[in-house]
Parts: structure tokens; C-alpha cells; sequence
């Protein structure tokens, strides 16, 4: 199946840099992607590219076209954020803590470091290598932590680890190796360094530098009037080579040549002295945010409305109006720190994000409300659930919390905290306002989705600790699964009573599901067997199925006349559950075999771990079967041939262990691998708590395995009702696959006859039965679409009348897509409902096969019906007003 990935949920931002472009996009690193927020259409989006490791810094270009990414491992890659491509890649031999494109987009600064670093920025041409390497500064004698440009793209101001800020002139000027201007006095590392701008002429004229201990300076520029020149001051030494740059100015021996521009001419570097060269830098005023012992870990200027915001770690923000400092908010966001804090253009929004958390919002400052206030899971997702109409995706996390989102959107809308242990499953409920949700703690409870709250909690005589949960199809009986007691509880959802306990079991019952079609529940044990239960009957166990190996989960079919179910061992045993008959077995476990662990002592080939599926899955229509499990990657088999069809790699993340099948034996040391060894002098970095994922909570020994150090793994599967899209929750966040038939052709009937040529000489004609049909067969996207929106609305009921039913699931897919889209929403409407009217019995014999398709449909009715009810809600009187105006006329 053509899946492909879409989105990103349960992790809206996971450290790094957020950059906002043309005023209304926040882009934000996500692990190894990176994430794009549309703040005026609350929308997110997932890029489909992937870093080598997890992102640290990003910059974007000023007409946000263009965006750079820098990893742990110091790659970077420049993409086309429209087009959502790599362009070019690049190495860069030092760690990056900085890197800002220049306002004309012609140059990018890297601190890569202690060098400073100009680079020519790439474009649209076809270039082998696209980076050009212009400039690089060595004065800097520790790392550089900040940078800024002047509004001319002519002079950069750099904050470093070694208590300066300096200013730099980017072009070179024959006859001069000046060093660049000193910004002292400061009494801890300098953060952030920011031009002030005049008003009137547009170029800097003042600066700011901020310490990490909380102190801001004040420097203003004054030029002498007199004939003094800082060239006098040019010192004798000269300015030692810069690393990697070749000479480009002819300064050295004659045998150096000049590089030729694009045009022949030669280049030449700024002859003139720049407008910030002949006068003097002085201290204004110097002032304290007064927030010791914290920390200030973010920060950010906005030059047009002159304020400074900056982020403490102790989870603390403030808004300065300056030069005056007047400050205009003093507010906490948590007790976390913050690690990223940025304007938008306007300057009238500020964004915060916080790593450790997983927290990113957006904040009107003047109003202050929030325009975007989104957080993740703060531990790994364990479990998802599609609601009935696809439109919904629940998450529950070992932070104890349940969450649902918006699929299309992208948005978590609410977020339900009542458990106090670890959320192992969760079941919607077939009218889509009910979601129930299992966990340790011993408790089941029910949460309504209109109020909001929590109107049923299901419990046991004594406490257990529930990992399964199922409900049956008419939503009258609850069970649980349970891990300590082996046993499953049924409930009643009308009152609430423990109705039964079912026990037979001797292993925890981690699979737990009811038959679609009739009453009887299935559940699978560690205890090697898959058992049958009559709820309603009160029979006990029907029948049991029995396995050599552990059972770890089962799912049926959607027609119920098939079970899958998984073993240790690696395969997937299919079960006749009416005849008690095993169908099919599939021997997975190459398939799912996963890389090696740092801490292996076996190669990936060698070891017998992780070689099993612990979540299975069927397809809408029952065809082919997902899996997934303690690897890298989810299998996709076809169930009739028992064959693989594909396998999805989840992450290329290097940053989670399990990735890579070989290990570079250049890293294993006596004391086990270097990147497991904990070689810094204490838990704090300067100051600061180390925010990492493997410092959340298991600091003690042996409380983690691999130390702490995250792997890969996909710890559920559920395929929308739908069909058009899948979601796991893996250890990157809640991946969301969905079809895309934009791109490929797979015609359904091809023919010599059948081509786009004759399908539009049939439009001329006034045949559009003829067209849509010939589209129907070459099975093309936008040609369908095309048919269908040239019939006449007085044809439409004549052309759905003559349209085959082999064609009829392909047809409601485009009727369903154009519902979504289209602005002729009354016009799909009657295509449908003369649909249903011709072809209602077929539709209904085949129900199984057009299911998917079906719910497609349903899913976007809903959703304009859920858009134009509100709309009309809110402007009730208004069309009450409207059409008595026009009575009265």
C-alpha cells in the first residue's frame, strides 16, 4: 500500500531553537524532523525529512523559503520549506551552538566553535557543492553562544562563552587586519547580543549584551566629528590566517590569484570602511533581571518595537521595554526551564518552548492570551485509539495522562490528567463522544468528550493493574485485562457494577478485544493461549487456542471471521475463531529483527531480543495485517499470501539506540561504549540541570536499561476506520502514515482506448457518462475529479445510474476528497445521494469492501456539518434578520 508519512503528534517541540517566519509560521525542531505550525489556520505539519540525529539549531532565511538544520553530529541540511526537499548537505568540523541568516539572504554566520564562519548562502541553481565558504574569524577564545546582524548585512555582534561580545565587519578592506571591538565588563557567559537601530536612518547605533547571570548591557554608538580614524589604532601584529579560508584579496604572494566572480569580474571585499568604523562604543547603562539564583537560559530582541523578552531556568519570563528597561511582564510558565524564546515579525506574539516538558505556546502580549498552547507526552506513548469517524486520535503516555487530537489539524484539544499511574489502553465508544482508558492504577474510567470530564470510574474489590481493555458493539459491557491477578473484569457501563470475573488465565492478559460481529470476547496470556468468552451467557471460556510460545497480543479481523495473534517466537498465527481451525502462520521474526544496542554483547544477527511483534493490526477492509515491536521498523503482510509487502522504517534517528545493525568497535572502550559514559564533571551544567531524555525521573542505577539512553520501538498500531491512514506511537512520538494517489498511476483498467487525450476529447463531446468512466479506468486523481465536476447537476442522477459497480468504491473516495475540499458542497451532496439512491443494494451486499470508503464519506460530512452548524450558531440572528428583511420586501 502506497503509505507514505504525514504528521507528527504527542511531541510538539523537543529541544533546540523555534524560528517564526513570515509572521504567522513557527517552525520548531522535533527530534530529527521538524515541525511547521500555521498560527492563523492552527494547523501543524511534519516535514518528511529526517536529520542524521537530534536537531540543535535551525535559522531561517528571511523570506522563509529556505531553512537550516544542524544536528548533534553536526550535519546540516538546507531545505526548500514549500517544496519540502533537501537541497544540499554539509559537514560542518565543530559542534554549532549558532547560526542566523543575513537579512539579504545572501550570507549565512556559523559559529562553529570558536570560529565565526560566513557563508555564501545556496539558491535554486544546480551546484555540486552549494556551500562557499566567504569568511572566518578565529578572535574568539572560547565558543560562541549568539549572533546577530545588522540590518545592511554588514557587521555581525557575537557573544562567546569567554565573558566578551565583539563586532565584526563582515567585508574584508585592503591594507587593514583590525580586530574586532571588545565588549567587556560582563561576569558570565554572554548569551544574547542584539543591534539597536536608529529610527530614522534604519542602521544599528546601539547594542545589547546579555550574561547568563541575568545582566543586560546598554552600548550606545557616537561618531567623532574630528579626523580621528580607528585605523590609527590598527595594531602592529597582524591578524593570524583564518582556518579554512584561502586568501582571497591578493594580500600574500604574488603567485595567489584573485577569485573571479560568476561575471569575470574580480572580486573585491568592501574597499570603503563600514558606517560603524569611525566612531567610539561606550556603556550606557548596565541593569539585572534580578532572578539569581536562576539562571537566564533564552532570550531574543525585537528591533522595531525595542523590547527584550528572556527565559530563565527556573521557568520564569519577562518582556523589558528598552533602552529604559521598563518591565512590562513578569510571569512564570513552569518550573522547568526555558529553552527557546523568540518574536515574530510584528513583534506582537512571543513563543516559549520547554524541553523537558515538551511545551511550546505562543502568547499575545498586549492581550495576553494564548494564541497556541500545546504540550506532548512527557514519557513515551503507550497506546492510540481512532475514534469511529477517524476524525479524533487518543494517546495515553506512562506520564499518566490521556490526550486527544485532532487529526487533520494536528492539535491536542484536551488533555485528561485523573489517573495517577501509567495509561496502558484506550477504546472508543461507537457514538464518538465516549472514550474509555485503562491503567495501573486499578482504575477504568469513562470521559465524556462534549463536557469534557470524567463521568464513570470502573474499580475492583482490590486494587489491580489493568494493560487490556475492550467494549462490546453496543456499548453496554466493559472489560479489562488485568497484570498482577491474571484475571478480566466485566463491568456495566449503564451503572457501573462489577457484572463478572472471568478467570482461567495464568499469565497477564495483554490482549483483550471483542468479535465485530456477535458477543464473544477474545483475550490472549503470556500463559501461551488464546481463550473465548460468552460474556452475556456467562459460560466461561468456550474454547481455547493453544501456542508453544507466549501469546503478547491479538486483534480480529473486521468482519470477525478471522484472528491474529502473536507470539515470542516471531510469528503470527491466524485463527478461524467459529471453527476453532488455524489458518495461517507467518514466521516474522526476520522481518522485525532490530539493530544492536549499545549495551548488546551479541551482534544484531545474533541476538534473540526484541525478534517478536507486540502489536498487530488488520486493514480496513481485512486484506493485509500491520505489525510492530521492539525494532526500527513496521511490517506491512498481505494475510491471504502470508507474504511481506513492505516494511516502514519508523526513524534514522542515530540519537535512539537500535538504529544501526553494526556499531563502530571504535567506540567500545574498556569501560563499555563512549557514548554510555557519563565523562562530565558533575550532573549541572553551568548552572543548569541537563535536559536530556534519559534524566526524566530514573537517575538511580539500574532504574533504566541501556542507561538511560532511548530505543527505537513501536508500542502500538491502529489503523484509521477509514482506511486512508495509519498511527503508531513510537519512541519518536505518534507517527501518522497516510495514502497518497497524487502521485502514482495505478490504472485500474487499462487499454490502448483509455488516455487522459480521450478522456477530455469526451468532455467536448458533452459525454461526461463516457468520461468519468474512462477516468474511473485510468484511475487518475484529478482527472476523476474533473468528470465529476463537469456533469450538469440535471445529469447527475442519469450518470450515477451508469456507473459500474467495480468503479464505485473508487468513485466515493473522490466524492469524499471533494467534500473536503471543494467549495460546491451542495452539488457533492446530490452526486451522493443519487449514489446511494442507484446503487443502494450493491452498496449494502458489499458493505465490507466499500466500508473504508464509506467512512471516508462519513468523516468529511461530519466535519462541514460540525462547521456549518457553528457557523450558523454564531450568526443566528443575523440570518433571522436577513430573511425577515426580504419577507418584508
Amino acid at each position: 500500500m502506497n503509505y507514505r508519512f504525514q504528521n507528527l503528534l504527542g511531541a510538539p517541540y523537543r529541544g533546540g531553537n523555534a524560528v517564526i517566519t513570515q509572521n504567522t509560521n513557527l517552525i520548531s525542531p522535533v527530534g530529527n524532523r521538524v515541525s511547521v505550525t500555521d498560527l492563523v489556520k492552527s494547523q501543524t505539519l511534519t516535514l518528511p525529512i529526517q536529520s542524521s540525529s537530534n536537531i540543535r539549531h535551525i535559522a531561517a532565511s528571511p523570506d522563509g523559503v529556505f531553512l537550516l538544520t544542524v544536528d548533534e553530529n553536526n550535519r546540516c541540511l538546507f531545505v526548500n520549506v514549500p517544496r519540502r526537499v533537501v537541497l544540499h548537505r554539509i559537514t560542518f568540523k565543530h559542534p554549532v551552538n549558532a547560526l542566523k541568516f543575513s537579512p539579504n539572504g545572501k550570507y549565512i554566520a556559523v559559529a562553529a566553535g570558536k570560529l565565526l564562519q560566513i557563508w555564501k548562502s545556496p539558491g535554486f541553481k544546480r551546484e555540486v557543492f552549494g556551500f562557499e565558504l566567504v569568511r572566518t574569524f578565529a578572535d574568539c577564545n572560547d565558543k560562541i553562544l549568539a549572533i546577530d546582524w545588522d540590518n545592511e548585512s554588514k557587521y555581525l555582534i557575537v557573544g562567546s562563552k569567554d565573558l566578551t561580545g565583539r563586532l565584526f565587519f563582515v567585508d574584508k578592506i585592503k591594507g587593514s587586519n583590525r580586530k574586532p571591538f571588545l565588549f567587556l565588563g560582563h561576569r558570565d557567559s554572554v548569551v544574547g547580543c542584539f543591534f539597536g537601530v536608529d529610527k530614522k536612518s534604519n542602521r544599528a547605533d546601539k547594542a545589547f549584551t546579555i550574561a547568563r547571570d541575568g545582566f543586560i548591557f546598554s552600548w550606545g554608538y557616537s561618531r567623532n566629528d574630528g579626523n580621528h580614524d580607528f585605523r590609527d589604532e590598527i595594531m602592529e601584529d597582524a591578524e593570524p590566517p583564518s582556518p579554512g579560508t584561502p586568501e582571497r584579496d591578493g594580500e600574500g604572494e604574488g603567485s595567489v590569484k584573485k577569485r573571479k566572480d560568476f561575471d569575470g569580474k574580480e572580486r573585491d571585499f568592501g574597499e570603503v570602511e563600514g558606517y560603524l568604523s569611525g566612531g567610539k562604543w561606550e556603556l550606557l547603562r548596565k541593569d539585572c533581571f534580578m532572578q539569581a539564583p536562576a539562571k537566564l537560559t533564552a532570550c531574543d530582541y525585537h528591533k522595531g518595537v525595542d523590547l527584550v523578552v528572556v527565559g530563565f531556568s527556573n521557568g520564569v519570563f519577562g518582556l523589558y521595554q528598552m533602552p529604559d528597561f521598563v518591565c512590562i511582564h513578569l510571569l512564570s510558565i513552569s518550573r522547568e526551564k526555558i529553552t527557546t524564546a523568540v518574536f515574530n515579525d510584528l513583534g506582537n506574539w512571543l513563543t516559549f518552548g520547554c524541553a523537558k516538558l515538551g511545551q511550546l505556546l505562543v502568547w499575545e502580549w498586549r492581550s495576553e492570551s494564548y494564541i497556541l498552547k500545546q504540550q506532548g507526552h512527557y514519557f513515551d506513548v503507550n497506546t492510540l485509539a481512532y475514534s469511529p469517524d477517524s476524525q479524533l486520535l487518543a494517546t495515553g503516555a506512562d506520564d499518566n495522562k490521556v490526550k486527544v487530537w485532532t487529526v487533520s489539524s494536528g492539535f491536542c484539544f484536551v488533555t485528561f490528567t485523573e489517573h495517577t499511574n501509567a495509561v496502558t489502553a484506550l477504546h472508543f465508544m461507537a457514538n464518538n463522544h465516549c472514550l474509555l482508558s485503562a491503567s495501573l492504577d486499578g482504575t477504568v474510567r469513562a470521559w465524556d468528550l462534549l463536557r469534557y470530564r470524567n463521568f464513570r470510574t470502573f474499580t475492583t474489590p482490590s486494587s489491580r493493574q489493568f494493560v487490556s481493555l475492550a467494549a462490546d458493539q453496543s456499548g453496554e459491557v466493559i472489560c479489562a485485562g488485568t497484570l498482577d491477578s491474571f484475571e478480566i473484569f466485566v463491568w456495566s457501563m449503564k451503572t457501573g457494577r462489577l457484572l463478572d470475573v472471568l478467570s482461567g488465565h495464568e499469565g497477564p492478559v495483554h490482549g483483550l478485544m471483542f468479535s465485530p460481529t456477535n458477543a464473544i470476547l477474545a483475550s490472549s496470556s503470556w500463559d501461551k493461549t488464546v481463550r473465548l468468552w460468552d460474556v452475556f451467557e456467562g459460560k466461561g471460556a468456550v474454547e481455547t487456542f493453544p501456542h508453544t510460545h507466549d501469546v503478547l497480543t491479538l486483534t480480529y479481523r473486521p468482519d470477525g471471521k478471522q484472528l491474529a495473534c502473536s507470539t515470542l517466537d516471531g510469528q503470527i498465527h491466524f485463527w478461524d475463531p467459529i471453527d476453532g481451525l488455524l489458518m495461517y502462520t507467518i514466521e516474522g521474526c526476520r522481518d522485525i529483527a532490530g539493530g544492536r544496542l549499545m549495551t548488546d554483547r551479541r551482534s544484531a544477527a545474533n541476538s534473540s531480543s526484541g525478534k517478536c511483534f507486540t502489536t498487530l493490526c488488520y486493514s480496513a477492509d481485512g486484506s493485509y495485517i500491520l505489525a510492530g515491536g521492539s525494532s526500527r521498523y513496521i511490517c506491512m503482510y498481505d494475510v491471504a499470501d502470508q507474504v511481506l509487502l513492505r516494511r516502514f522504517q519508523i526513524t534514522h534517528n542515530l540519537s535512539l539506540d537500535g538504529v544501526l545493525d553494526f556499531l563502530n568497535s571504535k567506540n567500545m572502550t574498556e569501560a563499555g561504549p563512549l557514548d554510555l559514559i557519563d565523562d562530565n564533571n558533575s550532573d549541572i551544567e553551568e548552572g543548569i540541570d541537563k535536559q536530556t531524555r534519559g534524566n526524566l525521573g530514573y537517575n538511580l542505577p539500574g532504574s533504566m536499561p541501556n542507561r538511560g539512553r532511548p530505543i527505537v520501538r513501536t508500542k502500538c498500531l491502529k489503523i484509521a476506520p477509514t482506511g486512508r491512514s495509519f498511527s503508531a506511537a513510537t519512541t519518536e512520538g505518534v507517527l501518522v502514515y497516510s495514502i497518497d494517489e497524487s502521485f502514482i498511476f495505478d490504472p485500474t483498467d487499462l487499454d490502448v482506448d483509455v488516455t487522459p487525450d480521450a478522456i477530455d476529447a469526451a468532455l467536448n463531446e458533452d459525454q461526461p457518462s463516457r468520461a468519468l468512466i474512462l477516468s474511473l479506468r485510468l484511475n487518475e486523481d484529478t482527472l476523476i475529479k474533473k468528470c465529476i465536476l463537469s456533469v450538469s447537476p440535471v445529469d447527475v442522477p442519469a450518470v450515477a445510474s451508469s456507473i459500474p459497480y467495480r468503479y464505485l468504491q473508487r468513485l466515493i473516495e473522490a466524492l469524499a476528497e471533494l467534500l473536503e475540499s471543494c467549495p460546491h458542497l451542495e452539488f457533492v451532496l446530490v452526486w451522493c445521494q443519487e449514489i446511494c439512491k442507484v446503487h443502494g443494494n450493491s452498496i449494502q451486499q458489499n458493505s465490507r469492501n466499500l466500508l473504508p470508503a464509506l467512512k471516508s464519506l462519513q468523516k468529511a460530512m461530519t466535519r462541514i456539518h460540525q462547521d456549518l452548524a457553528d457557523t450558523c450558531a454564531s450568526n443566528e440572528y443575523m440570518l433571522r434578520y436577513l430573511c425577515s428583511f426580504s419577507n418584508n420586501k
